[in-house]
């Protein structure tokens, strides 16, 4: 498990970034977790009622950045660092 302190960013690429919820990420193949946290370059794509996202990991699986929308909202800049 890796947990993430998440922000996200509107207004387009000269936005500002604003706090948003943690992500926390559980990736488990065959009963065995899979790089908690991913290795670097790993990109993960998720979709869902609540919303979906792409992302790729930097600095060792300690960083992200993306996209991501949720419910009734348009798309957003979407990044992360890891949860010490």
């Amino acid at each position: 498990m890796a947990t993430y302190s998440t922000e996200i960013q509107w207004g387009g690429p000269e936005g500002q970034w604003h706090s948003d919820s943690d992500l926390r990420l559980d990736i488990i193949n065959r009963k065995q977790i899979v790089d908690a946290p991913p290795a670097e370059g790993t990109q993960i794509s998720w979709s869902g009622p609540m919303g979906n996202g792409t992302v790729t990991f930097f600095d060792g699986g300690s960083r992200f950045q993306g996209t991501a929308q949720f419910p009734n909202e348009g798309p957003v800049g979407y990044r992360g660092t890891l949860k010490s």
